[in-house]
């Protein structure tokens, strides 16, 4: 039998994207992993690697060009895969230079540019809050003096609710500048819209939305940043019109910034005030904080194996076909604990389907054919968690999964 030649190059920052690497492996294709000197020891597939590569952490976008250009000399690469949302611009950079298939910079820009995002997303006819570039003082006066306070001052590429701040008034967000300097271009302000905000994760092919699952968070991951508390989230009701304007709205959403092929997680917010949904982010990756996992749980599709099929298949010209969907509910609760192996002993519920195993956290993900059962549960076990288990830390700098 002919040994592949077939081979990828995928970049991760953090330790995650296990699966598609066990996924490629199991198709043919020889994985190559490139990672940071932390990672040199974590729990990687090493019998499925063709090689694992170890950079020293810090690197500029330039040095890690060079060491792929070195690596490049003895192997043919591809594809390059970045498995965290921090290394979706190296990747695309690389991409480029190296005149590989995929989403090159201002492709991945859409995906990642918090900015660029929502001027695609607002001129495609979505709705957003309102928002001004952090560059000429004048148009951030302007819009002071339109918009109502409170404002959020966010970082332009950070993940999630990483480095955001909240202005109540003109002279907080001038100091706020001061002390960013250089940087303050870097930063984007938004109106606060308070909310619902919902998640939903998608696989596209061709252009096309062919897989996508909507759920709704129970705290604002903003909230849970810079104050604590327990992270949850549940599978929305499938006949429910949430369920139907999500899917229906991020199924044109995707496509029209630019993705022909992968896996997307996007954040809406319904507003209280009118109920109506705003885009307010997307990425071309799987979600962190186990989100994979609920929605294995509730769709029976593994969002990282699946994408790892999705990119062979378009490398090799063939048709990426998705497999059965299962139509049941998911819910998780989440939270950081004072203990570094919480006892979960007492939680017993049949619906139980994982327990999360991590250094210092208590999680437990449900399953069930009842949405109400499954919003009960995790509304049940936040409590408990809270009571039992939550530690909190100051908000980290970049993100710890």
């Amino acid at each position: 039998m002919t040994q592949s030649t077939e081979c990828f190059l995928c970049i991760a920052s953090y330790e995650k994207g296990q699966p598609y690497l066990r996924q490629l492996a199991a198709l043919g294709v020889r994985p190559i992993l490139l990672t940071v000197e932390k990672l040199a020891h974590a729990d990687w597939p090493r019998e499925i690697l063709e090689d694992l590569v170890i950079m020293p952490g810090g690197m500029t976008q330039e040095q890690i060009r060079n060491t792929v250009a070195w690596m490049a000399r003895s192997r043919q690469f591809d594809r390059i895969t970045p498995l965290d949302e921090f290394d979706l611009e190296v990747a695309a950079h690389l991409r480029e230079h190296m005149r590989i298939p995929g989403m090159g910079t201002s492709a991945t820009a859409l995906y990642r540019d918090k900015l660029a995002m929502r001027i695609a997303a607002r001129d495609a006819g979505f709705l957003v809050p309102r928002f001004v570039r952090v560059l000429n003082y004048d148009d951030l006066r302007d819009y002071m003096a339109a918009v109502p306070a409170p404002w959020l001052l966010k970082p332009r590429a950070e993940a999630s609710a990483l480095g955001i701040r909240r202005i109540h008034e003109p002279e907080q967000l001038w100091r706020a500048l001061d002390e960013l300097g250089d940087r303050q271009s870097s930063f984007l302000m938004e109106e606060f819209v308070p909310g619902d905000i919902f998640h939903v994760d998608s696989i596209l092919s061709h252009g096309r939305v062919v897989f996508s699952a909507a759920h709704r968070y129970g705290r604002p991951p903003l909230q849970l940043m810079q104050q604590g508390g327990v992270f949850t989230t549940c599978t929305v009701d499938r006949d429910s019109a949430e369920w139907r304007e999500l899917t229906g709205m991020n199924a044109r959403l995707a496509p029209a910034l630019g993705m022909r092929s992968g896996v997307t997680h996007a954040e809406y917010i319904r507003s209280h005030a009118d109920g109506k949904f705003y885009f307010l982010e997307i990425a071309a990756r799987v979600g962190g904080a186990f989100i994979s996992d609920l929605v294995e749980q509730a769709t029976g599709i593994n969002l990282w194996r699946e994408w790892a099929r999705l990119d062979v298949a378009e490398m090799r010209g063939e048709p990426y076909v998705l497999p059965p969907v299962r139509e049941e509910y998911a819910g998780s609760a989440l939270c950081l604990a004072r203990e570094a192996d919480p006892d979960l002993s007492g939680f017993t519920d049949p619906e139980i389907a994982i327990r999360v195993r991590k250094d210092h956290h208590a999680g437990l993900l449900v399953r069930s054919e009842s949405p109400t059962r499954v919003q009960e549960l995790v509304e049940r076990y936040s409590v408990r968690f809270a009571e039992q288990f939550l530690a909190t830390m100051p908000p980290p700098e970049r993100p710890t999964d």
